[in-house]
């Protein structure tokens, strides 16, 4: 949750006087999520993984990647996206509008499911179809954030800018307020909003004093202490350490469990937004030699691909979950049962994985190719799920080919870390 505003400068100060975990260490570590969800998975025993279920979902994602030509590319095409221009120029303005409005987003990707869910009364928020449409439509979910912050740009609020949205004179809570104002068909308001606003003005505050202002001065600072050579895990430790509200951890049992679901996703989301045309260019954001290693990602564990896995049976539910499911029980954040849900998806995405590249292997394929070029990755796939999540709800599209299990509802739990 968001600290006190006396306590975030001294916080600050500290992070240039203290290595970053492995901030100068080039060697390939394990990545803590991985790691500590194996744990959690293990020690949680509610959540189970169908290694049987794995083998067919993952020869069916494969084919679906290959199919609908899915690559970090796809990132370009969602319509409420804004694409950075290209050749990318790190002095164009534009590149830092950008990447200010990728980091806000992410900041603020937490608890957008509803009570009132399927109901047309829910929260969303009334905008254009997309960037390139004068029909207008009703955004719900994720979403509703994304059209949120587009339509205050096109108002012309400066609301992606740290510089504007940490300042209470500048940028009021009744600003805020506006920015997130609900459709006139809606009967309740974008959920925690409070809390979000207490992150806008943590993150803000950091940035400004600490960033020169901007996510594109973090960046810069982040290269310039790994010597032009940091890659995507370095970038989500130095998040998780700099921005309290990143930091979606809990302790289980004694042993402390890393989630890290936005500052993930950040990272993953600038990789995607500023994806070279070819992937043999270097990426702008992570020019070093060794890349921007996104294998070395996780999925983002939330609410909307757990459910997702079960559905693929990826996954399994005791009873006891399933009850709890159904009746929409809530899940206290840092449970037993929310914390298996979370890495036992962790956990599942990576065997996926694993068993696409083996399956490239087996058949000829450079698999090693595919894996350091994130053409399969967690990350990836993750995208591709959380996408078919979405279609399946709205009845766009069906799971054919493959055994499925009933749609169970998604885990309800409030909170700002997913």
């Amino acid at each position: 949750m968001a600290i006190p505003m006396e306590n975030v400068e001294e916080m600050t100060a500290s992070i240039f006087e203290k290595d970053l975990l492995t901030a100068q260490d080039n060697t390939e570590s394990r990545n803590p999520v991985v790691e500590t969800s194996e744990f959690a998975y293990r020690t949680t025993d509610l959540v189970q993984i169908d290694d049987v279920g794995v083998k067919h979902a993952a020869k069916h994602i494969r084919q679906k990647l290959l199919v609908e030509s899915y690559t970090p590319r796809t990132w370009r095409t969602h319509p409420l996206h804004i694409c950075p221009s290209e050749p990318y120029n790190p002095e164009d303005h534009f590149t830092k509008s950008v990447l200010d409005w990728i980091f806000l987003i992410s900041c603020l990707n937490f608890s957008f499911w509803s009570e009132k869910e399927g109901r047309p009364d829910r929260y969303g928020v009334e905008w254009r179809a997309g960037w390139d449409s004068d029909e207008k439509k009703v955004w719900t979910g994720y979403w509703s954030l994304v059209a949120s912050l587009d339509r205050a740009l096109e108002e012309d609020i400066p609301i992606a800018d740290p510089q504007f949205y940490s300042s209470e004179t500048l940028c009021p809570d009744s600003l805020i307020e506006h920015v997130f104002r609900k459709a006139h068909q809606s009967t309740e308001q974008i959920p925690l909003l409070r809390e979000r606003i207490a992150v806008l003005r943590e993150v803000g505050f950091i940035l400004c004093n600490g960033f020169a202002g901007s996510f594109k001065g973090f960046l810069d600072e982040f290269q310039r202490q790994h010597d032009g050579q940091g890659a995507s895990l370095d970038l989500v430790k130095m998040v998780t350490q700099t921005f309290p509200s990143f930091r979606d951890e809990v302790y289980y049992e004694g042993t402390k469990v890393c989630l890290w679901k936005r500052a993930q996703i950040l990272v993953a989301e600038t990789w995607a937004a500023f994806y070279p045309p070819s992937p043999s260019c270097p990426h702008p954001i992570f020019p070093g030699s060794r890349g921007p290693e996104i294998r070395r990602l996780t999925m983002f564990a939330d609410y909307r691909v757990p459910q997702i896995l079960h559905h693929l049976h990826i996954i399994a539910y005791p009873s006891s979950l399933l009850q709890k499911l159904h009746s929409h029980a809530p899940l206290s954040p840092g449970s037993k049962e929310e914390l298996s849900l979370r890495s036992a998806s962790i956990v599942a995405v990576e065997r996926v994985r694993e068993e696409i590249l083996r399956l490239i292997k087996e058949e000829g394929g450079d698999s090693d190719a595919a894996s350091t070029a994130g053409a399969v990755s967690s990350v990836l796939i993750d995208f591709y799920l959380w996408d078919l999540a979405k279609k399946i709800e709205s009845g766009e599209e069906r799971i054919e080919g493959i055994q499925t299990a009933d749609v169970v509802p998604i885990h309800r739990t409030r909170s700002i870390w997913y």
